[in-house]
């Protein structure tokens, strides 16, 4: 099943924001190549999570609108140009995120104009002790997805958790094997991931549309 496939047959939450849910956004090449993909183990460096992605400590304003994410780039790994030849399947998802006929139909349905984004694509290997505080994102992200992938048995409650104004958690969207959600950045759409136990890792792709420049720019 190609992802646009997946989204379309997707299921809609409104609270505590407007999100869609979907199964089987991924091929098993796509699955295979996400957990082949080495990264490097933050705990291995006694580098201590602190509630971001970038493990740096720094302030999110501090990384707006640098596409590579920010520091700490040993620890992540975004698909690009200088590497998408490591990643030849997952590179076709990133290749049916940029045809119009996908972006076009996301557009309509989160109600934001993507005719002139971009495509970032990261692969994540979430550690023990990993964590997100409750966050917005930036507005350059038109719309934030994460698929993922559960082979080893890790518990379901390891999905991101949606939080209300008070910052109270909501809904948690389940970590199912070959599953994913997307929703579109506004001022409510607070989520994260609560302190949890992490048996081995929590791998997942996380799926942007941008307004910052990337090497995968949609179509026209």
């Amino acid at each position: 099943m190609s992802i646009l496939k997946s989204v379309k047959s997707s299921k809609h939450g409104t609270k505590p924001f407007r999100y869609w849910e979907f199964e089987k956004p991924m091929t098993e090449a796509m699955i295979n190549e996400l957990y082949n993909a080495q990264l490097d183990d933050p705990t291995a460096h006694n580098i201590e999570f602190d509630g971001t992605r970038a493990i740096d400590g720094g302030d999110g304003k501090l990384r707006q609108g640098i596409k590579s994410g920010g520091k700490a780039l040993k620890f992540r790994c975004f698909v690009s140009k200088e590497n998408e030849k490591k990643y030849p399947e997952i590179l076709k998802l990133v290749n049916e995120l940029q045809k119009k006929e996908t972006h076009e139909y996301i557009g309509k349905m989160i109600g934001k104009d993507l005719s002139n984004s971009y495509v970032r694509v990261e692969i994540c290997c979430d550690r023990k002790g990993f964590w997100l505080k409750p966050h917005c994102d930036i507005k350059e992200k038109l719309m934030s997805s994460m698929l993922f992938v559960n082979r080893n048995n890790e518990s379901e409650e390891l999905g991101t958790d949606f939080y209300n104004k008070k910052f109270e958690k909501v809904y948690t969207v389940p970590y199912k094997d070959n599953y994913g959600y997307l929703f579109t950045t506004d001022e409510n759409s607070w989520h994260g991931l609560d302190k949890k136990v992490i048996k081995e890792e929590r791998r997942c792709l996380q799926v942007n549309y941008v307004t910052f420049e990337t090497d995968y720019p949609v179509q026209k």
